[in-house]
């Protein structure tokens, strides 16, 4: 199985009843053999450019384990399903995102450390 991150744009309509449209979705991808690890709902936004004379769209990710060949007939399936505007299927850089996620927690210890640094100099000035 492997990880995917699926970017749909729903038809803006859809605001109202977006679980039902989501929900359509979600049965695509565990049909094709796939499993949602995660969904990120962005809610409505602009478009940089109008799709299918839509000025917005409701931006949702999932995060997707499923066998590569499931990939084919999740996209042979979304071209034709009228709620999504746009789709985008990307395999994620899991070492690009372990190499950032490291990076920020060194950055979150650097913080750390300068803040009780500043806090001793604080407690030493005081007496």
């Amino acid at each position: 199985m492997n990880l995917y991150e699926i970017a749909v744009l729903y038809d803006p309509g859809l605001e109202i009843d977006l679980d039902k449209a989501s929900g359509k979705i979600e049965k695509i991808i565990t049909e094709a053999g796939g499993k949602i690890a995660n969904t990120d709902n962005w809610g409505k936004r602009k478009l940089a450019y109008p799709i299918k004379k839509n000025e917005f769209a409701i931006y949702v990710f999932y995060t997707v384990e499923a066998p590569a060949e499931a990939v084919a007939h999740i996209e042979q399936t979304l071209n034709i399903t009228d709620e999504v505007i746009r789709f985008l299927i990307t395999k994620p850089d899991l070492k690009a995102k372990a190499k950032a996620e490291a990076l920020a927690a060194e950055k979150v210890k650097k913080a750390a450390e300068r803040a009780e640094t500043a806090n001793e100099q604080e407690s030493e000035e005081e007496e």
